[in-house]
């Protein structure tokens, strides 16, 4: 049998590589190295999420669990004892919808910023892409927010069984506003892990600032107090720095989804007049130019996101010494 192209060549000719440039196993083109290496991110979420479970009785359940006891503790604090809820029709769902993309956001921050540290073992045998475990803590806290919008549709539909609200159908501009909320939080999300992963490898105590912080996003949304909290008493300006803020913007966006549907009567949140007499007038639900500023938000994250690969790449290259 007869050979031709390449394999007609003598076994010398074709093993000589000595014309192709020499090249880091682990170099790669940042972020998108990550998503070409598909079935090595399934692996690496994969072994986060096994991992996380390992040992215990309920493995899965406890997804749903610790979301589910976290909700009921901040509703009996801030709906019923201190009735923050007063104003807001089904003041449940408006809180857990704001839970949902919150625990999102700050899971995916604080599992980004340790993820480099808690693979270091891996980093020190395998060459690929270290983006990769940034990327694959943001995949595995998405992964764990499925359960909780299970049980936040859950409550939508049982309000409108057994409550005195409308029966909650899903409409198109809700579900597009809060799909926009959740790549909100993706980009934002992965845009620290990937900031904040290697300053932690730099500076050990970063990820303790980083918690610090994390602890104050639940207070800096509107979830446990109507927005028109910070419309009535914040000056202007103060007001749009509270709504520069990403997951701000996101919790609006998937209240609108979820939550503005249940209401039985418009407008579904309502305020004392700022005139004192007493009387009780609408208030508005979301900020103005909701979608506007979802956009606009988006545009800052992708922007923070390349900032964050660029940070990234520059200070990879010191990060297997120093692990």
């Amino acid at each position: 049998m007869s050979q031709s192209g390449t394999d007609a060549l003598p076994v010398e000719v074709r093993h000589d590589l000595a014309h192709v440039p020499l090249a880091p196993p682990s170099r790669t083109s940042g972020v998108l190295e990550v998503f070409r290496r598909r079935y090595l991110l399934r692996l690496m979420v994969r072994r986060e999420i096994k991992a996380r479970y390992a040992g215990t009785a309920f493995g899965l359940i406890w997804s749903y669990i610790n979301p589910l006891t976290r909700f009921l503790t901040f509703y009996a604090v801030f709906g019923l004892l201190l009735g923050r809820g007063l104003g807001l029709e089904n003041f449940a769902i408006h809180l857990f919808a704001g839970m949902v993309l919150v625990n999102y956001f700050t899971e995916t921050v604080t599992a980004g910023t340790r993820s480099l540290l808690s693979n270091k073992g891996v980093i020190a045998k395998m060459a690929m892409p270290r983006e990769m475990f940034p990327v694959a803590s943001m995949l595995v806290s998405l992964w764990h927010a499925v359960p909780q919008l299970i049980i936040l549709v859950a409550a939508c539909l049982l309000t409108g069984w057994w409550g005195d609200g409308p029966m909650w159908v899903p409409d198109a501009v809700g579900m597009g506003a809060a799909f926009l909320g959740f790549v909100l939080i993706m980009v934002f999300g992965t845009a620290c892990g990937l900031l904040f992963s290697c300053i932690n490898v730099i500076f050990r105590d970063f990820q303790r600032i980083v918690q610090t912080f994390i602890n104050m996003i639940p207070f800096t949304t509107p979830m446990m107090y109507p927005y028109w909290i910070t419309y009535d008493r914040f000056p202007n300006f103060w007001h749009e720095v509270y709504l520069a803020n990403p997951v701000a913007e996101a919790v609006q966006l998937i209240q609108r989804g979820f939550w503005y549907p249940t209401c039985a009567d418009l407008p579904c949140a309502t305020m004392p007049n700022p005139n004192g007499d007493g009387t009780i007038i609408p208030a508005p639900e979301f900020a103005d130019h909701l979608f506007t500023r979802g956009f606009i938000m988006l545009a800052v994250g992708l922007v923070l996101l390349v900032v964050g690969q660029m940070v990234f790449a520059r200070l990879e290259k010191s990060i297997p010494e120093r692990l």
